[in-house]
């Protein structure tokens, strides 16, 4: 996707209501938005409290003390990260705005979406302050017959129990879905039976269920004396125990007359300059942060194939 910075702008004024559907769809299409719980996210960051333990009833007499409790507090620090994509369109979009606002609709909701997605997942290519990832989630493994998918799953479960939290949500990949999808008893039928409204599977062990490409990632084969690394296919998690916030929403900025640089297939440097080429391009950017205690959560594997 193109990338750099705009020079010469030439705005185009786009409606309020665009930008917010825009965050709107973002947040439909990121599995993390919708399973995490959302907080109000100054500039500057914010330290957030994450509850660590209950507080504890007890049994007292018509007239004695009530006992007094207090949950443990734990403190993060969720700090905001700008996230952008520059999209280019030709200039025949301009002339027809309701196109131009459809289309901005369609594109620009599903790159922040996934992006955002697979940076929690797994981590950013580059760190981020305060921002945390579940790269180092206990890992199930989901590999085999049915009997053992289902097995790893319970392992999971059992996992985030012991460490005081309830699996309450499940993402899985395409790829996952298709090890859902595969998994037999032992009389040859389906452990988890798809709905016939949208042929997918919605709940796991009573927890809904999203399927998000973000939640993928593809592991290793044995190299020499290195072990075999396996897939990510999804993630199962006591969500509660997840934050995300955003500080303005999405912004929006348009260019006719500014130089665009991308990479190609081969990692090349490309140059697109908009008025020359009779091209504009739309900038969308969120500035966003995510905190997490990773021990509430589990990340599914399956063998490298």
């Amino acid at each position: 996707m193109p990338t750099g910075q705009f020079m010469n702008r030439s705005y185009i004024e786009l409606p309020g209501s665009v930008a917010s559907e825009i965050l709107q769809k973002a947040q439909e299409s990121s599995a993390i938005m919708r399973l995490a719980r959302k907080v109000a996210l100054p500039g500057d960051g914010s330290t957030i409290p994450m509850i660590t333990g209950d507080p504890v009833a007890d049994w007292v007499t018509e007239t004695g003390t009530k006992p007094v409790d207090k949950p443990t507090l734990g403190k993060k620090v969720m700090q905001a990260h700008k996230l952008a994509v520059i999209v280019p369109f030709s200039n025949e979009f301009k002339r027809d705005r309701a196109r131009l606002f459809e289309e901005c609709i369609r594109r620009l909701p599903n790159a922040l979406g996934k992006k955002f997605d697979t940076t929690c997942f797994f981590g950013p290519a580059n760190a981020l302050a305060n921002f945390d990832d579940l790269s180092t989630a206990t890992k199930q493994a989901l590999d085999g017959v049915g009997s053992t998918v289902y097995g790893g799953l319970v392992a999971a479960d059992t996992d985030i129990s012991e460490h005081g939290g309830i699996v309450n949500g499940y993402v899985f990949s395409p790829q996952g879905r298709g090890v859902l999808l595969g998994a037999l008893d032992s009389t040859n039928r389906p452990i988890f039976v798809p709905t016939v409204h949208d042929g997918g599977v919605n709940m796991i062990l009573g927890a809904p269920t999203y399927f998000a490409q973000s939640a993928y990632k593809a592991g290793a084969a044995a190299a020499g004396s290195d072990p075999a690394i396996p897939d990510v296919i999804g993630f199962a998690g006591d969500w509660d125990h997840a934050m995300w916030g955003t500080v303005e929403g999405v912004k929006i900025d348009i260019s006719d007359e500014a130089t665009l640089v991308y990479k190609d297939e081969l990692e090349q440097d490309v140059t697109i300059n908009l008025w020359q080429q009779n091209m504009f391009a739309v900038r969308a950017e969120i500035e966003v942060g995510f905190v997490a205690e990773v021990a509430y959560f589990n990340a599914l594997t399956r063998a490298h194939s």
